[in-house]
């Protein structure tokens, strides 16, 4: 395997021509080193994703040379479909798989746009973690007004010139969205209606913009050839918020307006773990342990080498982690760590508990409880990463150029935003830990009297990660320019703190 493992997910507008979506991945494909992973294509939407994965500077070519035989192939004046778009290709995103970080998928972004625009005279936005201006962190804001209603604004409007190139859009290639971001699953859930107005206020009401799930975005899409409607989604964080919880959502809304689901569908690829929660979530499973009584998972683990290994084996390597001379991994890290193993020792006296006579009474309550444990363990211990992330990309932000007041100022701005970010981890996980603490305190009552010392245990570690969490938030504050920012996180912090206290 290369030393460096890059994914991209190109989105192209074409999903009616196989010839045409052959020929776009006959030029992603190109570049050695590129391998395809997955392509779909959707005649209602008119669109197509790729998804392809190879080394770094591989996958920069390959996406490079499908945008251009995008522009060759696909004329945005004379193009219809359900979904949004701004591009002949549309959006390209870059995910790090192995031996490269976030901010190194954010460079490759930045150098991937600027050679969009040199070689094909297209002009590119940046989005997500490459995002140069917060309010294009999403990709529905820069999309807004797609290319029919771009074209004439961003001639007019300095607030939608382009990132990268002349504030005016290819004649018929539009222009490109390019970023860095994590795993993505696009998700779409049929109705069984026509009326696309239903699918679109349940999209409105389970995104994030509308008050719903924190990491959804949606939207309603009509399906014609289908005489179905369909809520059309992208879960941005399928550890934060599972596949199952935005279905069930779903289920809920559509159920308000007398209809229901016929089917769901996975647009390209889906880690293994998004399908093990819903399974566990679903099935109800009692003391379900994926690594263990999943077939696929333990002969993993076996052929590893890791069967014989020990339980101290097994951590060391973290251990030594933190213990190296370096920045990373470190107290946000380490807090994050310690809630998961409280959550995961609540998961298992819940669990245990649901299953003996003492405990029936409270049997259904106590599978609940392990259920949403289980969940809050999987976002603590997603958190051991990012965490390290934000503190890099903190780093990475101070060594940028600073010889001219526009690079100071990019500079500065780099700096507030990584520390805005290298704050909400921290918040998120000492959050998390309280809901986590909740759970146990009242396990206390309700779980097997022989395992208080596992509960007790567990209430200890959700402390110690909880008030660790707000250490490394309250240090991050007095690095942040933003008023109201430190203003609203410091209040949510002394709330916290008093639930550390008992009070």
């Amino acid at each position: 395997m290369s030393a460096t493992l890059v994914e991209c997910v190109p989105n192209f507008s074409e999903g009616r021509d196989p010839a045409k979506v052959d020929a776009l991945v006959n030029a992603l494909l190109s570049v050695p080193g590129v391998s395809l992973l997955d392509r779909e294509m959707d005649a209602d939407h008119n669109r197509c994703v790729i998804t392809i994965v190879g080394p770094r500077d591989a996958i920069g070519e390959a996406a490079l040379r499908g945008v251009g035989k995008a522009a060759e192939l696909i004329d945005l004046t004379k193009h219809q479909g359900a979904h949004p778009r701004m591009g002949a290709a549309d959006v390209i995103p870059f995910i790090p798989i192995e031996g490269v970080t976030i901010q190194d998928c954010v460079e490759l972004a930045r150098q991937v746009g600027e050679q969009i625009w040199k070689r094909h005279q297209i002009p590119v936005y940046f989005y997500e973690e490459a995002a140069t201006r917060p309010e294009r962190t999403n990709l529905e804001d820069i999309r807004r007004g797609q290319f029919e209603g771009l074209r004439e604004e961003v001639v007019t409007n300095p607030e939608r010139a382009p990132d990268i190139g002349e504030p005016r859009l290819h004649p018929t290639a539009g222009a490109t969205v390019v970023g860095a971001r994590k795993f993505l699953i696009a998700y779409n859930i049929n109705l069984n209606t026509s009326d696309v107005s239903i699918a679109k206020k349940i999209g409105k009401a389970i995104r994030f913009s509308g008050g719903g799930l924190r990491y959804v975005k949606a939207m309603g899409v009509d399906l014609k050839a289908r005489n179905l409607a369909q809520v059309s989604m992208n879960l941005t964080d399928f550890e934060r918020t599972p596949i199952f919880r935005a279905f069930e959502m779903v289920k809920r809304e559509a159920e308000r307006y007398g209809v229901s689901i016929v089917g769901s569908e996975i647009v390209g690829l889906i880690p293994k773990r998004a399908l093990e929660a819903s399974s566990d979530f679903f099935l109800q499973l009692e003391s379900f342990d994926p690594q263990q009584q999943i077939l696929e998972n333990r002969l993993a683990t076996v052929l590893a080498g890791e069967k014989d290994a020990g339980l101290a084996a097994r951590a060391e390597g973290f251990v030594e982690a933190v213990a190296a001379p370096t920045a990373t991994p470190g107290g946000g890290s380490c807090a994050a760590l310690s809630g998961a193993l409280a959550a995961g020792l609540g998961q298992m006296v819940a669990s245990l508990s649901s299953g003996k006579k003492s405990c029936a009474e409270n049997a259904d309550e106590l599978k609940r409880r392990a259920c949403e444990l289980a969940g809050l363990k999987q976002q603590l211990q997603s958190a051991i990463d990012r965490d390290a992330a934000a503190f890099e990309s903190v780093m990475a932000a101070y060594k940028l150029p600073k010889a001219t007041e526009a690079e100071k100022k990019s500079r500065r701005k780099a700096i507030e935003q990584a520390t805005h970010t290298a704050t909400e981890v921290p918040l998120e996980v000492a959050q998390t830990a309280t809901t986590v603490l909740d759970h146990l305190r009242r396990l206390v009552s309700i779980g097997s009297p022989s395992m208080a010392s596992d509960v007790k245990t567990g209430e200890h570690l959700a402390v110690a990660a909880l008030r660790g969490a707000l250490e490394n938030v309250k240090i991050n504050l007095d690095s942040i320019q933003d008023q109201d920012f430190r203003e609203r996180v410091r209040n949510q912090a002394t709330q916290l703190e008093a639930v550390s206290a008992g009070k």
